[in-house]
Protein backbone atom coordinates (compact mmCIF):
# COMPACT_ATOMS: atom_id res chain seq x y z
CA UNK A 1 0.00 0.00 0.00
CA UNK A 2 1.17 3.50 -0.73
CA UNK A 3 -1.51 5.30 1.26
CA UNK A 4 -4.01 5.78 -1.56
CA UNK A 5 -7.40 4.19 -1.94
CA UNK A 6 -8.03 2.04 -5.00
CA UNK A 7 -10.41 3.62 -7.50
CA UNK A 8 -10.67 0.99 -10.24
CA UNK A 9 -11.14 -2.74 -10.56
CA UNK A 10 -10.07 -4.93 -13.46
CA UNK A 11 -12.01 -7.84 -14.86
CA UNK A 12 -9.94 -10.84 -15.86
CA UNK A 13 -12.17 -12.98 -18.02
CA UNK A 14 -15.71 -14.02 -18.77
CA UNK A 15 -15.91 -17.41 -20.43
CA UNK A 16 -19.14 -19.19 -21.21
CA UNK A 17 -19.56 -22.78 -22.34
CA UNK A 18 -21.03 -22.88 -25.84
CA UNK A 19 -24.53 -23.90 -24.71
CA UNK A 20 -24.69 -20.83 -22.39
CA UNK A 21 -23.90 -18.35 -25.16
CA UNK A 22 -26.39 -16.18 -26.99
CA UNK A 23 -29.00 -15.99 -24.24
CA UNK A 24 -27.94 -12.87 -22.32
CA UNK A 25 -25.53 -14.53 -19.91
CA UNK A 26 -22.53 -12.43 -20.96
CA UNK A 27 -24.29 -9.12 -20.30
CA UNK A 28 -25.62 -10.51 -17.00
CA UNK A 29 -22.07 -11.39 -15.91
CA UNK A 30 -20.72 -8.02 -17.05
CA UNK A 31 -23.48 -6.22 -15.13
CA UNK A 32 -22.79 -8.34 -12.05
CA UNK A 33 -19.10 -7.36 -12.15
CA UNK A 34 -20.05 -3.69 -12.51
CA UNK A 35 -22.52 -3.96 -9.63
CA UNK A 36 -19.92 -5.63 -7.39
CA UNK A 37 -17.31 -3.01 -8.24
CA UNK A 38 -19.76 -0.18 -7.58
CA UNK A 39 -20.89 -1.75 -4.27
CA UNK A 40 -17.27 -1.87 -3.14
CA UNK A 41 -16.67 1.79 -3.87
CA UNK A 42 -14.79 1.57 -7.15
CA UNK A 43 -15.29 4.35 -9.67
CA UNK A 44 -14.45 2.29 -12.75
CA UNK A 45 -14.22 -1.26 -14.04
CA UNK A 46 -11.65 -2.00 -16.73
CA UNK A 47 -12.04 -5.06 -18.93
CA UNK A 48 -9.38 -6.56 -21.21
CA UNK A 49 -11.69 -7.66 -24.01
CA UNK A 50 -10.88 -10.48 -26.41
CA UNK A 51 -13.22 -9.71 -29.32
CA UNK A 52 -15.07 -12.94 -29.93
CA UNK A 53 -15.20 -12.81 -33.74
CA UNK A 54 -11.65 -11.56 -34.35
CA UNK A 55 -10.38 -15.12 -34.80
CA UNK A 56 -12.27 -15.17 -38.10
CA UNK A 57 -9.90 -12.46 -39.39
CA UNK A 58 -6.48 -13.12 -37.84
CA UNK A 59 -4.57 -11.15 -40.50
CA UNK A 60 -6.61 -7.98 -39.90
CA UNK A 61 -4.99 -5.58 -37.42
CA UNK A 62 -6.89 -5.06 -34.17
CA UNK A 63 -7.13 -1.33 -34.91
CA UNK A 64 -8.79 -2.00 -38.25
CA UNK A 65 -11.01 -4.73 -36.76
CA UNK A 66 -12.41 -2.62 -33.93
CA UNK A 67 -13.01 0.33 -36.25
CA UNK A 68 -15.55 -1.72 -38.21
CA UNK A 69 -19.04 -0.68 -37.17
CA UNK A 70 -22.59 -1.59 -38.07
CA UNK A 71 -25.15 0.84 -39.50
CA UNK A 72 -26.15 1.81 -35.93
CA UNK A 73 -22.57 2.91 -35.18
CA UNK A 74 -21.85 0.06 -32.76
CA UNK A 75 -18.92 -2.32 -33.25
CA UNK A 76 -19.36 -5.19 -35.67
CA UNK A 77 -17.86 -7.53 -33.05
CA UNK A 78 -20.60 -8.87 -30.73
CA UNK A 79 -18.54 -8.89 -27.51
CA UNK A 80 -17.26 -5.35 -28.04
CA UNK A 81 -20.80 -4.30 -28.89
CA UNK A 82 -22.08 -5.69 -25.57
CA UNK A 83 -19.46 -3.69 -23.68
CA UNK A 84 -20.26 -0.44 -25.50
CA UNK A 85 -24.02 -0.91 -25.14
CA UNK A 86 -23.40 -1.40 -21.42
CA UNK A 87 -21.77 2.03 -21.24
CA UNK A 88 -18.15 1.06 -21.82
CA UNK A 89 -15.69 2.93 -23.98
CA UNK A 90 -12.60 1.62 -25.74
CA UNK A 91 -9.54 3.02 -23.98
CA UNK A 92 -6.80 1.44 -26.05
CA UNK A 93 -5.53 -1.62 -27.80
CA UNK A 94 -3.03 -3.78 -25.95
CA UNK A 95 -1.05 -5.19 -28.89
CA UNK A 96 0.92 -7.69 -26.78
CA UNK A 97 -1.52 -8.85 -24.12
CA UNK A 98 -0.44 -12.48 -24.26
CA UNK A 99 2.64 -14.12 -25.74
CA UNK A 100 3.08 -17.88 -26.08
CA UNK A 101 6.36 -19.33 -27.30
CA UNK A 102 6.73 -23.00 -28.11
CA UNK A 103 8.61 -25.44 -30.23
CA UNK A 104 7.30 -26.39 -33.66
CA UNK A 105 6.37 -29.78 -32.18
CA UNK A 106 4.49 -28.12 -29.31
CA UNK A 107 2.52 -25.86 -31.65
CA UNK A 108 1.74 -28.75 -33.98
CA UNK A 109 0.37 -30.70 -31.00
CA UNK A 110 -1.56 -27.73 -29.57
CA UNK A 111 -3.15 -26.70 -32.86
CA UNK A 112 -3.22 -29.86 -34.93
CA UNK A 113 -1.65 -27.81 -37.72
CA UNK A 114 1.16 -29.01 -39.94
CA UNK A 115 3.78 -26.28 -39.63
CA UNK A 116 5.99 -26.98 -42.61
CA UNK A 117 7.12 -23.50 -43.61
CA UNK A 118 8.29 -20.34 -41.90
CA UNK A 119 6.14 -17.23 -41.77
CA UNK A 120 2.71 -16.22 -40.55
CA UNK A 121 0.18 -19.03 -40.13
CA UNK A 122 -3.46 -18.62 -39.11
CA UNK A 123 -4.42 -21.14 -36.42
CA UNK A 124 -7.91 -22.04 -35.25
CA UNK A 125 -9.13 -19.61 -32.59
CA UNK A 126 -6.14 -17.28 -32.92
CA UNK A 127 -6.77 -13.53 -33.04
CA UNK A 128 -3.45 -13.02 -34.80
CA UNK A 129 -1.31 -15.29 -36.93
CA UNK A 130 1.26 -17.59 -35.40
CA UNK A 131 4.81 -16.59 -36.36
CA UNK A 132 6.67 -19.76 -37.36
CA UNK A 133 10.43 -20.07 -37.67
CA UNK A 134 11.47 -23.52 -38.87
CA UNK A 135 15.08 -22.32 -38.91
CA UNK A 136 14.93 -21.60 -35.18
CA UNK A 137 12.61 -24.51 -34.39
CA UNK A 138 9.95 -22.46 -32.63
CA UNK A 139 6.78 -20.47 -33.15
CA UNK A 140 5.46 -17.41 -31.33
CA UNK A 141 1.87 -16.31 -30.85
CA UNK A 142 1.27 -12.72 -29.75
CA UNK A 143 -2.36 -11.94 -29.00
CA UNK A 144 -3.79 -8.43 -28.80
CA UNK A 145 -6.82 -7.37 -26.82
CA UNK A 146 -8.85 -4.22 -26.28
CA UNK A 147 -9.15 -2.39 -22.95
CA UNK A 148 -12.64 -1.12 -22.24
CA UNK A 149 -13.48 1.23 -19.37
CA UNK A 150 -16.84 1.19 -17.62
CA UNK A 151 -17.24 4.32 -15.50
CA UNK A 152 -19.37 3.46 -12.48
Amino acid sequence: MIGRASTALSALEITLVPEARGSGNSIALLNAMKCCARANGYKALFAPVRPNQKHLRPHTSMREYISEVRADGLPADPWLRIHLRAGGRVVKIAPYSMTIIGSIADWSTWTGATLDQSGEVAVAGGLAPLIVSLEQGYAVYVEPNVWVEHVL
